[in-house]
């Protein structure tokens, strides 16, 4: 039986969780310093409790052992998240984090889109609305009013 806790709306919930906290630490964070160089230091960050994590649990693997598809997609995610990054993290300098975060989030509609024409993904129409309403609802936070 599985439990939530291996469940992939729990590690969502608990990404988007995360997420919130980023925004809102990233923000406080990079107050009075360059955000390409905040960028710099999460990512330092990130890498060495990775690296902890993957050898502490015995996930090292050889790189050799990767196959070079699943290398060049894993490098341009990397590059793609860089750049995510940087722009996210001049966009809190510049920027409230309550109106950063959700334009950030129309991610979530770019994904349903290039899911669907890329990697032929299906969505219902109840889906559908459901992405429209992200967009809306993204517009609509991010508005000063």
């Amino acid at each position: 039986m599985k439990t939530s806790l291996l469940s992939w709306q729990a590690w969502a919930l608990l990404s988007a969780a995360f997420a919130a906290l980023t925004a809102i630490l990233a923000k406080l964070g990079v107050a009075g310093v360059n955000p390409d160089y905040a960028t710099f230091l999460r990512t330092v960050v990130v890498v060495l409790v990775l690296g902890a994590i993957v050898a502490g649990t015995g996930q090292w693997q050889p790189p050799a052992t990767v196959p070079p598809r699943t290398l060049l997609f894993l490098a341009l995610s990397g590059l793609a998240t860089g750049a995510s990054w940087l722009c996210y993290f001049r966009a809190l300098s510049l920027g409230d984090a309550a109106r950063v975060a959700p334009i950030d989030k129309l991610s979530v509609v770019l994904v349903a889109v290039f899911g669907a024409t890329l990697l032929g993904e299906r969505l219902s129409l109840v889906n559908w609305i459901g992405v429209g309403a992200v967009a809306l609802g993204t517009m609509l936070v991010a508005h000063r009013g």
